[in-house]
This record gives structure tokens, sequence and C-alpha cells, in this order.
């Protein structure tokens, strides 16, 4: 029993190899894990988890799969947070301040308390991309945004009962339908796709072996 550690998954008791992650530990002690449980690579924030240490009053958030089990730690997985999510026509809407005040309100119920930025999974600052939705920044949102996988936690710990993913994920639509830069070359692409230009190059890469599609992959020539 050496390197092992004690553990709780829902008040019950476990001993598991310290070197595993919360997941890892979870599966060790025998749960089958059909939700909760995506990438297993920290990019889907499927696998949030709050968890506390014995004898630490502190409440922590994780997601699962990148966090090692410590001795001691009282587990609980929150793999749906019920965020609140606007209907919105992307095509009907503008970047106004005021878009943002109709379809999300609460955000300028914050109070400024920062517990949504400790609980961040991916260390991202959400009261400050809070702060550039309230006032219509939203280049500056979609930026400080960008890597929210949406896994909720911040959500969980708002006490003005922000949902701040969705709030992020409209100033990024926002930002990419109608204030970032267009992409001409992507364009372009989009538009030989549906053409047709590709199909017989697909249908023939389709026919060919895994090894030969791996030498093709692994030998080809990457945009700079």
């Amino acid at each position: 029993m050496e390197n092992m550690v004690s553990i709780y998954l829902y008040g019950k008791k476990y001993e598991v190899p310290s070197n595993l992650t919360i997941m890892g530990a979870m599966e060790y002690a025998g749960y089958q894990l059909v939700r909760g449980c995506g990438c297993r690579n920290g990019f889907c924030g499927a696998c949030a988890t709050i968890y506390r240490i014995k004898g630490d009053r502190e409440l922590k958030v994780c997601l699962a799969c990148q966090t090692k089990v410590e001795d001691n730690m009282y587990i609980a997985t929150l793999p749906f947070f019920p965020l609140v999510k606007e209907v919105y026509d992307i095509e009907k809407i503008k970047p106004t301040e005021q878009i943002m005040m109709q379809l999300y309100p609460e955000i300028y119920a914050c109070i400024g308390c920062n517990a949504c930025t400790k609980a961040c999974t991916q260390g991202l600052n959400v009261m400050q991309y809070i702060a550039y939705a309230q006032r219509g920044e939203y280049e500056k949102c979609a930026e400080e945004s960008f890597d929210c996988v949406m896994c909720g936690v911040c959500s969980s710990r708002c006490p003005a009962g922000i949902s701040h993913p969705q709030v992020a994920l409209l100033a990024r639509r926002l930002n990419g339908k109608y204030l970032a830069p267009a992409c001409g070359h992507l364009e372009d692409r989009v538009r030989e796709i549906e053409n047709g230009d590709f199909k017989e190059l697909l249908e023939g890469l389709m026919q060919k072996p895994i090894s030969e599609m791996k030498e093709l992959y692994n030998n080809r020539e990457i945009e700079k």
C-alpha cells in the first residue's frame, strides 16, 4: 500500500495511488465514467470538480482530468452546471452595449467579489472580461475569455448568478461576426469546398491505407 492516499468520492472513502488524477482515481475506485469526461486533457470543460482537503475550510475547484489526488481529499464532480443561455439570432443582433443589457442584464449586478476569477479552472481573469462586456468592449472580452472551456465553475461561485461562459461566448460571436477583420483566404477556401473543388481529392484520400495516410500527414506542407 505504498504511495496510496485516502480520498472521499461522494462521501465514500477509497484508497488510491497518489500519482493518479481525480478522474483516474474515480476509475480506479470502480466508477464507470459515462458523463463528465470528454477530452481528458483539460480542453472540453466536462469534468468540473469541487473538493476540500480535510482540516481546510477552503472549498476548491478544478478539472478532474488535470488535478492529482491528495490525501484526505473530499471530492464531488459537477458534470453540468445550469448556465442561463439566452436565445438570439447572430444575424439580427449588433455589437452594442444594449444587446448585452438585453440578453444578460445580470452582469450589471456584479459586486466585484472576484470569486469567478479565483474559481476559474483555466486561470482566466473572468471578472475583467465581464467588465469588458458591461462596457460593450467585445473585442477585449473575446480576447480575455478566449481560453474558456465553459465548465461553469465560475458561475457556480457567483453571488449575482451571472452565466459568465455564455456572456463570453456572445462576445466572441459578436466579435467574430462584426468586429474582427475579414479573413479573405478562409472565405475563398469555404467557397471552394462548397463548389466541390476538393471532392475528388478527398475521395482519393479515403481509399488510401492508414500507413500511407500517416506518411502524408507527417510530411505535409505546413503553412507559415
